[in-house]
C-alpha cells in the first residue's frame, strides 16, 4: 500500500495551491485529480480576474493555472510531489485513516497518507422540468469544457438559465465563440453577477428576464426551443408563458459544496445556505474537526477562485507545519499576509454573504 506525509484531493486552484505549499515545506504530497488534466475551473476560464496584485489581477483564468503548473513542475523535479491524473478519491476509512482510489477504470488502489487536505471542488445544481434529460441541456461547466477546452461549441442558439457572475460570464464567452444568445433567464429580481458583466451582455442586445423561470423544454430527440414564464415573489407562476427559441439550454444556476469524502471521515458539519450546502467546521488554519484533515476551496463553501486559492495555501502549509515543527514559524509569518488577502477579497458589500456565512463555521483552533 502506498504511504504519503500530505495526500491532496482534488487538483483545482485550492489543491494546487496547497500542494505546493506543503511541498515548499519539504513534506512528500500525493495530489489526486478525477480529471485528466488539472486546474479545474481555471483551464476553463479566459476572463479576467479581479482582486488583487497577489491574486492575479488582470490575467485570465487559464493563465493563473498555467503559473500554478510552473510552481507544481517545480516540486515535481524535485521528487517533493507526485501527480494522479484521471484519478478518482473512492473512499476514506477512519478504522484506520486508509483512502481508496481508482485511476480510470483500470487500476483500484490504497494510500495511508498522515494529513490530507481536500479540495474536492463542487458540483453545479440543477433544476426539475419537464424534457430537462434532452441532448442539448447542459451545466454551465460543461459549456466551458466544450468551447474552451476542446474548442467546440454547444450549439448555434443558447438560452441560459442563471444571471448570476458563471451565466453571464459563459453568456459572453458563447457570444466571442460565435454562438447566438436568445437570452438569460434569472428567478430573482436583480441580477446575482458583477454589473461590468452584465453590462457588456445588454450592450450586444441580449434580453434578460428577471423574475422568470424555465416551465420546459420542447423537442423530441433534441432540444428544439423552451418555455419560460414570469413568476412572483413567491415563485409561483404568473403571466402567459412565452416560447423560447434555441436549440441548447445552459444552466447556471449555482454550485454545491462537494463533501462526501468529509461526511465519510466523520468531519463535524453544518448547512449553511450562504456557503451553499453544507460544509465543515474548521478554523482560521482550515483545519476540521477531525485532527489529520483540513478543507479548502468551494468544498469550503462557494467562493470565487482567488478566495480558493489562498485557503488552498493556508491549508496546505498548516497540514505540513503539522508534520514539521520547523515550518511552523514559516506558518505563523505567512498565515497573517493570506489571511488579511482572504479579507481584502471578502470586503465589501459583495462579501457580506460569505462573511454571514462564515461566521456560523468558523471556530477557534481545535484541541
Amino acid at each position: 500500500m502506498k504511504t504519503t506525509e500530505i495526500l491532496v484531493v482534488g487538483g483545482g486552484p485550492a489543491g494546487l495551491s496547497a500542494a505546493i505549499e506543503a511541498a515548499s515545506l519539504g513534506c512528500d504530497v500525493v495530489l489526486m485529480d478525477s480529471d485528466l488534466k488539472l486546474g479545474g475551473q481555471l483551464i476553463k476560464q479566459t476572463h479576467k480576474f479581479f482582486g488583487s496584485r497577489e491574486e492575479f489581477a488582470g490575467t485570465r483564468g487559464f493563465e493563473i493555472g498555467n503559473l500554478l503548473f510552473d510552481e507544481v513542475e517545480k516540486y515535481k523535479k524535485e521528487g517533493k510531489l507526485e501527480i494522479f491524473s484521471n484519478t478518482t478519491v473512492t473512499g476514506y476509512y477512519k478504522e484506520d485513516g486508509i483512502v481508496s482510489y481508482t485511476i480510470g477504470e483500470e487500476t483500484y488502489d490504497l494510500i495511508k497518507p498522515q494529513r490530507i487536505v481536500m479540495a474536492t471542488g463542487a458540483q453545479e445544481k440543477r433544476i426539475a422540468f419537464p424534457n430537462n434529460d434532452l441532448p442539448g441541456v447542459y451545466g454551465a461547466g460543461a459549456v466551458q469544457t466544450l468551447m474552451n477546452v476542446y474548442g467546440v461549441a454547444p450549439g448555434e442558439k443558447v438560452l441560459m438559465i442563471g444571471a448570476g457572475n458563471i451565466g453571464l460570464i459563459v453568456s459572453y464567452q458563447l457570444m466571442q465563440a460565435g454562438v447566438k444568445v436568445a437570452g438569460i433567464v434569472e428567478a430573482m429580481p436583480r441580477i446575482g453577477g458583477y454589473w461590468v458583466h452584465a453590462a457588456k451582455i445588454r450592450r450586444l442586445g441580449v434580453p434578460i428576464y428577471l423574475q422568470h423561470t424555465i416551465t420546459e423544454a420542447l423537442g423530441d430527440k433534441v432540444i428544439e426551443g423552451a418555455v419560460i414564464q414570469e413568476i412572483d415573489n413567491t415563485f409561483k407562476l404568473v403571466g402567459e408563458p412565452m416560447k423560447i427559441d434555441c436549440d441548447t439550454i445552459c444552466m447556471a444556476i449555482g454550485l454545491t459544496p462537494t463533501c462526501e469524502l468529509l461526511w465519510s471521515a466523520g468531519c463535524e458539519m453544518k448547512f449553511v445556505p450562504q456557503l451553499c450546502g453544507y460544509v465543515a467546521r474548521r478554523d482560521a488554519m482550515m483545519r476540521t474537526s477531525h485532527p489529520d484533515i483540513w478543507v479548502a476551496g468551494d468544498a469550503a463553501g462557494i467562493e470565487e477562485a482567488s478566495a480558493a486559492m489562498v485557503e488552498g495555501r493556508i491549508a496546505g502549509l498548516a497540514a505540513a507545519a503539522s508534520l514539521k515543527p520547523e515550518g511552523c514559524q514559516m506558518l505563523k509569518e505567512k498565515s497573517t499576509d493570506y489571511l488579511k488577502r482572504l479579507e481584502n477579497l471578502r470586503a465589501g458589500e459583495t462579501g457580506a454573504k460569505i462573511r454571514c456565512g462564515l461566521e456560523q463555521v468558523c471556530c477557534e483552533c481545535w484541541g
